[in-house]
């Protein structure tokens, strides 16, 4: 998986009920894009994300 700062990640939910997270990837930590990425959600959080196979990234 490859990123840049401004792009989005959305994590699909793994339970029903539960929505999906989006969120704009503010810092690329790995090299050239690698993760781990820091995600600053759509309520307002930042954390520290290494995605698994449940995340998306779209292109800013």
């Amino acid at each position: 998986m490859r990123a840049n700062v401004g792009d989005q990640i959305l994590v699909h939910s793994r339970a029903v009920g539960i929505p999906e997270q989006t969120g704009e990837i503010v810092e690329v930590r790995g090299a050239d894009g690698a993760p781990p990425y820091v995600v600053r959600f759509d309520d307002g959080h930042e954390s520290l994300v290494f995605p698994g196979p449940d995340c998306v990234v779209r292109p800013h």
